[in-house]
């Protein structure tokens, strides 16, 4: 046999040629490579941009609410807070009595802004002048002091959140501060901060707290019992406004000699 006639008799003989002359090939399903990390990458991408929608999604459903109650509270009495669930679980009760800010006497939101806000009317919701001077004060290493916050921030704080501190409720509090600011106005804000802030244990409002410590309501409050009330509002459960002595009474002191400043230099305009 010849070289020749040896190479096309090892060619027919092949394996390959056989399965072409066969029909096996032309049937044989093709094999394909793994895929591997390719192959999991768009799956990775589709679960990210659907976590992605999730979250954006979340977000505004957020927004959409906290501005639907907002826009609620505008008009409406806010029937209760997470402070007030808080004394109802610890056994206390709660006694409020809601009280338009038309009627109540015009010492109690001067007794206010004298002791938690002096600029109130002045500034839009967060009084960066008081924030700084709180932040130098503190740096020096003196005894504590009362923060920053506004009357503003403690409505939203008030009607909306929790008590307590923590970067995430302080952002969630300045965002229902600016929503407050420019839905309800300063004369709202004032009027619900004066009917949700604690005023004794159990004691919401400013005219529940007339009726506890003066027995009467908060139309006929004087200056120096609008300015007793206003002394307690840091500490509610720890201060009385009947009665008061040593801090308590030296801080009601100078808040009724403030309520005269307010009034005359119009620092309360903007609730009146």
């Amino acid at each position: 046999m010849t070289g020749s006639q040896a190479t096309e008799y090892d060619d027919q003989h092949h394996p390959l040629v056989k399965r072409v002359a066969s029909g096996e090939l032309a049937t044989e399903p093709m094999r394909t490579r793994p895929r591997g990390a390719n192959a999991r990458a768009p799956r990775r991408k589709s679960k990210v941009r659907r976590m992605v929608g999730w979250v954006v999604k979340l977000a505004l459903g957020w927004i959409m609410l906290s501005v639907l109650m907002v826009g609620l509270y505008r008009f409406v009495p806010p029937p209760v807070t997470l402070t007030m669930i808080g004394d109802l679980f610890a056994g206390h009760g709660i006694a409020k009595q809601w009280m338009p800010l038309s009627q109540m006497d015009p010492s109690m939101a001067r007794a206010a802004i004298s002791a938690e806000d002096s600029r109130f009317c002045l500034h839009h919701g967060f009084d960066f002048t008081a924030i700084e001077k709180a932040y130098q004060r503190n740096e020096t290493g003196r005894h504590h002091i009362r923060g920053g916050s506004t009357i503003s921030q403690q409505t939203a704080k008030n009607v909306f959140l929790w008590q307590g501190g923590g970067y995430f409720r302080k952002g969630l509090e300045a965002w229902f501060t600016l929503l407050i600011e420019n839905i309800w106005g300063k004369r709202r804000i004032m009027e619900v901060y004066l009917n949700v802030a604690e005023t004794g244990i159990g004691t919401y409002g400013a005219n529940a707290g007339a009726m506890r410590y003066f027995h009467h309501d908060a139309s006929q409050l004087s200056p120096r019992e609008a300015a007793q009330i206003a002394a307690v509002l840091p500490l509610p459960k720890k201060r009385a406004a009947v009665a008061p002595s040593g801090f308590t009474r030296r801080y009601a002191n100078a808040i009724t000699a403030r309520i005269g400043v307010v009034r005359n230099g119009g620092l309360d305009r903007c609730v009146r």
